[in-house]
């Protein structure tokens, strides 16, 4: 009896072991000039480092937006602040040693790599001035680590991300109210539509007649300009009764069956979900305050959204279109979200304010419970996930 009860302890160990699991996870700090790299062994989180970055020791660089590379060698980090323009820095994983980087355009944020193109595709966020101007979209060959185009799109455009086959691109305009398709391959705007809700929509902001509206033409190298043509035409999408639309769009995100997108309007506290093929609303979220980031689960059953104004993140059940949890974060002003792609689960990251420290909060998708925190540097943003390890 004593042999068989020492067979099954053993028996439990060893399938615990093989169950257990390391996740990586990186978070930039906007207000340290570091990144912090986080290792989840299930139970606690540990800052495994935290890494300088960027080029002048005396000044904030900003670092925002965070990507790790399809095969786990790389990372890519968007610093936003700049002379006046921002740069994307790509490290090496493991040892974290920069190896190259290159200008873009003002404020670059967050961004997406292409699993067709292999490119990297990155907003300008654009935070200085009035907010009347379009921005653009830089795509990057990771590989020479050069700008090979700006796509022009809206104002103040965030939310950079793919299909998961790569071949179309979205991003939102926060200011312009617009969600954009740009076609990877021939890196041209193909589809814009308005982010409200259908109740929401008038005739004349519901979505843009591509025949009637030359997108191609607003595709934009470093040496051209822009026609007062294509300028009108941008902010004709975002002014309607003479204001820009209260939508505010900071995210998007495809679902893993790439027939659906999820987008955030940060300004009307809702979620969109947007058929890609009919390019229709046809599902509206009403979330908590001022929701900021999204991401839906690999097996495509929960929507993870982050209440950056309620410092709240929420678990929707995507079947039912419930919101199933909603946990308090340890801090104010909730950021962004990365799941782990065997589903179980979600990583936040929380800025704080003033001296707090930020925070990567980790929560149990399967028993929908919080279960650990990370504490880091301040005003924890950009968040991508590298690696899961038994």
């Amino acid at each position: 009896m004593k042999r068989f009860t020492q067979f099954i302890l053993i028996s439990l160990i060893a399938t615990f072991s093989l169950s257990a699991k390391d996740y990586y996870i990186y978070c930039a700090t906007e207000s340290e000039d570091e990144v912090a790299l986080i290792r989840f062994d299930g139970k606690t989180a540990h800052v495994e480092k935290r890494i300088p970055v960027g080029v002048w020791p005396l000044e904030i660089e900003g670092p925002h937006g965070i990507t790790v590379s399809p095969d786990g060698d790389y990372w890519y980090l968007s610093m936003a602040h700049g002379l006046p323009y921002g740069h994307l820095y790509k490290y090496k994983t493991g040892s974290d040693e920069m190896v190259d980087r290159v200008e873009l355009g003002l404020f670059p944020a967050t961004m997406g790599i292409s699993n067709a193109t292999g490119l990297i595709y990155i907003v300008n966020f654009n935070l200085h001035g009035g907010h009347t101007e379009p921005s653009t979209v830089s795509i990057v060959d990771p590989d020479e680590m050069i700008e090979i185009d700006r796509v022009e799109t809206g104002i103040m455009p965030h939310g950079s991300r793919l299909l998961n086959n790569g071949l179309k691109h979205y991003s939102v305009a926060m200011m312009s109210g617009i969600l954009y398709e740009i076609d990877a391959m021939t890196m041209q705007v193909t589809r814009t539509m308005s982010t409200s809700p259908p109740q929401k929509k008038m005739n004349a902001h519901s979505g843009h007649n591509m025949k009637k509206m030359d997108h191609g033409s607003m595709k934009m190298s470093k040496n051209k300009g822009t026609s007062n043509k294509d300028k009108n035409e941008i902010a004709a999408m975002g002014e309607m009764n003479h204001e820009m639309p209260p939508e505010k769009p900071t995210w998007v995100s495809p679902h893993p069956n790439d027939d659906l997108l999820y987008v955030v309007n940060n300004g009307t506290d809702n979620v969109v979900e947007i058929n890609v093929k009919s390019w229709k609303v046809i599902r509206t979220f009403k979330t908590d305050k001022a929701p900021y980031n999204c991401e839906v689960t690999q097996d495509g059953r929960h929507l993870v959204v982050t209440y950056k104004g309620a410092a709240k993140t929420g678990v929707w059940d995507l079947k039912t279109g419930k919101e199933i949890a909603k946990f308090n974060n340890t801090r104010k002003v909730t950021h962004g979200v990365v799941i782990s792609p065997d589903s179980r689960y979600a990583f936040v990251s929380v800025e704080g304010i003033g001296k707090e420290p930020g925070s990567v909060e980790i929560f149990d998708l399967k028993e929908l419970k919080a279960v650990a925190v990370a504490e880091i540097g301040k005003q924890a943003g950009g968040i991508a996930f590298w690696k899961m390890e038994n």
